[in-house]
């Protein structure tokens, strides 16, 4: 099954992908479907899938992201087409500012004054409805105190994991019954709701990555995280600010609106991971957020949480540039 979501791909089920021409189509033994090659902006691939150098010369003609998951759904990696923006001068702003202490600081403080604001928003919101959250805004809150005289990434990553704990405590208050979290557990995720929270962050830092292989910005160099090998560390940064408003919520939805329960888990694997049914579930969900629109003042007029992601990406180059100064992007109830 390929499940259409607009202009991604998620390629669910085993089979061949093949090129014929201009056209690609992916083959099951009970179906050949043809993927609108202009219209896709990236390819998911969670079936064992099989494809060969045509099809990934195609590919990468037509500057498409392909992302890889395991049978568990962990990133294995990306076939990244060939990059079309190239700037040097770029490249050498964002080592610049990475070496730089107190530019580092500015943009990592940034991202997580960002990241920050969005969990309070997300706890206010429910707040206002009638959630008993009052005591974690106020401890994220009072952490928040000690923002400004942080002068080293370590401490600051020290903050943001305090903020992100007390922000995960309150997902009980904010959960329907049936579904405990306790604290966040990531390899192997150890209950549904940690299944499903690294499932949407998973997604959510491949939606970055794409969003970022249409910019000139270089992915491998950040400013919260460290630089590392085997990793794109600039989209875990971007994540930071988007996870609160794209993935949380789509996670609240599916489970207090009732669309989702064990039955939707792998049971022999102790519902630590999603079964075919449930992956396509989240996958519906997840996009349909990526495609809501909400108004941006800004821009005085409407774009999507997915558009969003571009525009910061945008916003990061200006400041490199020495354009406009950086501010991460705040969500308002």
């Amino acid at each position: 099954m390929v499940l259409k979501v607009k202009e991604d791909y998620y390629i669910i089920r085993s089979g061949d992908l093949v090129r014929k021409g201009n056209t690609i189509y992916f083959k099951t033994e009970d179906e050949k479907r043809a993927l609108p090659v202009e219209n896709i902006n990236a390819l998911y691939i969670f079936g064992e899938v099989t494809m060969n150098k045509r099809f990934l010369e195609f590919i990468n003609k037509k500057k498409i992201p392909m992302h890889f998951f395991n049978h568990y759904d962990f990133y294995v990696g990306t076939f990244f087409p060939r990059e079309y923006l190239n700037s040097g001068l770029l490249i050498v702003k964002q080592v610049q500012h990475f070496l730089d202490e107190e530019k580092r600081m500015f943009l990592a403080k940034e991202i997580l004054n960002g990241a920050k604001h969005n969990m309070l928003s997300v706890l206010k919101y429910y707040l206002r409805r009638g959630k008993e959250v009052k005591n974690f805004i106020i401890e994220i809150e009072n952490y928040s105190k000690n923002f400004d005289n942080m002068n080293d990434i370590s401490s600051l990553m020290g903050l943001e994991g305090n903020i992100r704990k007390t922000y995960y405590q309150s997902f009980n208050k904010i959960l329907r019954e049936g579904f405990a979290f306790e604290e966040r557990v990531k390899r192997p995720p150890d209950n549904m709701i940690n299944c499903l929270i690294s499932f949407g962050n998973s997604l959510l830092y491949r939606t970055v990555l794409t969003e970022l292989y249409h910019t000139y910005l270089n992915p491998t160099i950040s400013y919260l995280h460290k630089p590392s090998e085997r990793r794109f560390s600039l989209c875990l940064d971007i994540a930071e600010i988007y996870k609160p408003i794209i993935v949380d919520p789509v996670i609240f939805s599916l489970v207090n609106k009732q669309k989702i329960n064990e039955n939707y888990f792998d049971k022999k694997l102790k519902y630590c991971y999603l079964n075919e049914k449930g992956r396509t579930l989240f996958l519906r969900e997840y996009d349909q957020k990526l495609h809501t629109t909400i108004n941006y003042e800004k821009l005085k007029r409407k774009v999507s949480y997915k558009r969003l992601i571009r525009l910061e990406c945008y916003r990061l180059v200006k400041h490199l540039i020495e354009d406009k100064k950086y501010c991460s992007y705040k969500k308002s109830w």
